[in-house]
């Protein structure tokens, strides 16, 4: 495990959460993925959440997905709040503030949100509680499920905020991604519905966008440890279900990348 206390003071830190990709899908695409998954495998995860919003505020409070193992030694938190009484591993940063944005803000990073579901909309109160976490937050409607091109249009913006930043100073951008959340029947010609297959060429198109933004970030000045995974996956049918927010192991099985760039 890496020691997070090494990281956080010293590296940029990015954080992508690819809306509702499922893990066989994620599994089914690494050699087509060579951003994403250039320097290792998709690790099968537990969400603890079933859907975008309630998925992201135990994310932003430290609790990232969990192995898929039994085995209780290997749960071990790259975050997690400071005098709660629970044992934590000498690895694992601890915050003494709400959410891990407000704690690395206290430790002098630039937390930036760039979202892309409508839970990061802003366009209503409940679409700001989860962007309202940050210092800086961006929402456009090219950001967003209807958009094609969204991720290019969401690495474009990161970008920009990249080459105005100080080159010394600390970043912690967040990004999440809208093109694999359905509608992504669009990115198979003549799909008519999304499907695991419209899953995996929207998570193809992501990947071949995220390279722009990691070259950017290798471009800085300091090192970049990045996080990679989903919020949750979604069903097409499995046993009669549809979407998600609903219990079943197409939803709770999510894939989990941690790598620096």
């Amino acid at each position: 495990m890496i020691n997070m206390n090494d990281i956080v003071g010293s590296h940029d830190i990015l954080m992508i959460t690819l809306d509702t990709l499922r893990y066989d899908a994620a599994v089914l695409e690494e050699r087509n993925c060579p951003n994403l998954c250039g320097t290792g495998h998709w690790e099968k995860r537990h969400t603890p959440g079933s859907f975008t919003y309630a998925a992201h505020h135990a994310f932003f409070g430290g609790f990232l997905p969990t192995p898929a193992t039994t085995n209780k030694s290997e749960h071990i938190r790259l975050f997690h709040s400071k005098n709660t009484g629970l044992k934590t591993h000498p690895h694992t940063w601890l915050f003494d503030t709400p959410d891990i944005v407000s704690g690395l803000q206290a430790e002098g990073y630039r937390t930036i949100c760039i979202g892309g579901v409508i839970f990061f909309s802003k366009k209503v109160p409940l679409a700001k509680v989860l962007p309202g976490y940050f210092e800086e937050s961006y929402w456009r409607m090219t950001f967003g499920v209807t958009n094609s091109r969204s991720t290019e249009h969401q690495v474009n913006h990161a970008i920009k905020l990249l080459q105005k930043s100080d080159m010394d100073e600390k970043l912690f951008l967040f990004l999440n991604v809208s093109a694999i959340h359905g509608p992504n029947h669009y990115f198979v010609p003549e799909a008519k519905k999304d499907s695991v297959e419209t899953q995996r060429a929207a998570l193809r198109y992501v990947d071949g966008e995220l390279g722009r933004l990691f070259q950017a970030f290798r471009e800085r000045e300091r090192p970049v440890f990045c996080m990679a995974f989903s919020d949750h996956g979604t069903a097409y049918g499995e046993d009669g279900f549809e979407g998600h927010r609903l219990a079943h192991d197409v939803v709770w099985n999510v894939p989990y990348r941690e790598f620096m760039l």
